[in-house]
């Protein structure tokens, strides 16, 4: 029976032992997605004049309601505009401001601009994550003719850095709005 025994203690022993190992990796922290239920673009014209701000906004979140999109105005011809964009999230009081982490996990994410084809203007890039690639929570708009169309603004997470556009920068949407806009 003494033999038993000890076989006993060494199987619960040996199950402790390995039981207690760390050779398991550990779990990788869950990163939950924001809530992002307001985007504000603002664009400020160099040497003075009229602000313009487009939003959406969608309280709901995937619920019944359509966002609710905005543009404060038109644009002005031969202009350049410095812009930046705002994401919030207005389920919470007071309002969390979901661009203070999108610029903190700035390797994570990138905005991508798209300028549909009949307006006559032009996005580009002015802040960039630590390694030089672009972000996209600041950037400048050039302007030239009078034109109509559309200005996309998507918001990638973890995308292929550096990428050559939205069409192979890979990741997943957080954010994709649309806004129609003039150059007068």
């Amino acid at each position: 029976m003494k033999p038993f025994k000890s076989f006993i203690l060494f199987s619960f022993g040996m199950l402790t032992f390995t039981a207690c190992s760390d050779d398991e990796p550990a779990p990788e922290p869950i990163n939950e997605e924001e809530i992002i239920t307001t985007f504000t673009a603002t664009f400020v014209p160099q040497g003075g004049g009229t602000t313009i701000t487009l939003q959406s906004r969608d309280l709901d979140g995937d619920g019944p309601n359509p966002p609710e999109v905005t543009v404060s105005g038109d644009f002005a011809e031969n202009a350049i505009y410095d812009g930046t964009i705002v994401l919030l999230n207005e389920t919470e009081t007071p309002a969390e401001d979901i661009t203070t982490e999108v610029e903190e996990e700035d390797e994570e994410h990138q905005f991508f601009y798209t300028v549909g084809s009949s307006l006559n203007a032009n996005l580009e890039y002015a802040n960039f994550d630590g390694n030089g690639n672009p972000l996209g929570t600041a950037f400048t708009m050039t302007t030239t003719t009078a034109s109509s169309g559309t200005i996309a603004f998507t918001l990638r997470h973890e995308p292929l850095k550096p990428n050559s556009g939205l069409a192979d920068a890979g990741g997943e949407t957080d954010l994709a709005v649309t806004f129609s806009v003039n150059i007068q």
